[in-house]
């Protein structure tokens, strides 16, 4: 199948072309597109074969778990163990661009949860884009930025340093009056795997978690 290049729109995605990226990730297909945090790679869920792709493409170890994008925070819930504490932390925080690890459950594959922990990286996001391709998928989408978060470096680059490696890019359709930023930069990791929540990377939206951590705690 030849690779295919769909500019969308920042704001409104046609819904035709969310439909014809969705028809491509269900048919196997590695995705480069604008997450909510980042240009990132992804595919889905039980694509073992697009799995391994991003972790030879990111220099990525095999025991390195997959962060995948849920729709809601219902959908969470089939994938990861989740507490009635945790549901409450969580609800206040999703969607937006925090990664939650979590217990995983059976239903996620074995390939994309951490092998020693059993844990998963989960999260809802706010942006547009990714949740106009969740909501017309219906499942989970694996998603991993596709440059470390200490590179600087623009959307266009992005394409042009990995865009021969995927099967679909997905680019932005650029407006002279859009100037809202594209992305949150890297999530706030939060590890809700103990009693005790914990801090693992401080990024987009960490005075929103700091703030529901100080609440939970007193």
């Amino acid at each position: 199948m030849p690779q295919l290049i769909v500019p969308i729109h920042p704001i409104t995605p046609e819904e035709r072309l969310v439909a014809l990226i969705v028809e491509r990730i269900r048919v196997g297909d590695l995705l480069l597109y604008p997450s909510d945090t980042a240009m990132a790679l992804g595919c889905a869920l039980r694509n073992k074969s697009g799995i391994e792709r991003i972790r030879r493409i990111r220099g990525l170890e095999d025991t390195k778990h997959m962060t995948f994008l849920c729709p809601s925070l219902s959908n969470v819930a089939e994938y990861a163990q989740v507490s009635n504490r945790t549901y409450r932390m969580m609800r206040r925080l999703i969607p937006g661009p925090i990664t939650f690890i979590l217990p995983a459950t059976k239903a996620v594959p074995h390939y994309a949860h951490d092998p020693k922990r059993r844990t998963v990286g989960i999260r809802v996001p706010a942006a547009t884009i990714p949740r106009a391709l969740l909501d017309a998928l219906g499942e989970p989408l694996i998603s991993i930025s596709a440059s470390s978060s200490s590179d600087d470096i623009t959307p266009d680059a992005i394409v042009e340093r990995y865009g021969s490696s995927v099967d679909c890019i997905v680019t932005i359709q650029h407006y002279s009056w859009y100037t809202e930023p594209l992305f949150t930069g890297p999530s706030t990791v939060l590890d809700l795997t103990n009693d005790v929540p914990q801090i693992v990377r401080r990024g987009a939206a960490i005075e929103q978690v700091e703030e529901i951590l100080h609440i939970e705690v007193q």
